[in-house]
């Protein structure tokens, strides 16, 4: 029986080693959009220019999706050469690669 709990433990433990996120999600990219045209895109005030305050909302969605994205590790693994595979890999595991 120890045997088996121990199986068990070993198998989970990698489940958590992952990073959820490797590259931003689609509502960064809009997000993205809207700051460097300083415009709203999307919905009912579309057109209307963007105010100080729903900027810095979105630098700060940015910055989280940035965070925990590690765009870092993903665009120099790409810039190594690496394919969008393997920069993914890299992007997504904890610690130094």
């Amino acid at each position: 029986m120890p045997n088996k709990a121990k199986q068990g433990q070993e198998s989970g433990a990698g489940k958590y080693n992952r990073r959820r996120w490797q590259i931003p999600s689609k509502r960064a990219k809009s997000y993205a959009d809207e700051r460097r045209a300083k415009v709203h895109q999307h919905g009912p005030k579309e057109g209307k220019e963007l105010t100080d305050y729903e900027a810095g909302i979105r630098s700060g969605y940015l910055q989280c999706q940035g965070d925990h994205a590690s765009i870092y590790k993903y665009k120099k693994a790409l810039a190594e050469g690496k394919s969008k595979e393997e920069a993914r890999a890299i992007s997504q595991s904890k610690g130094k690669n």
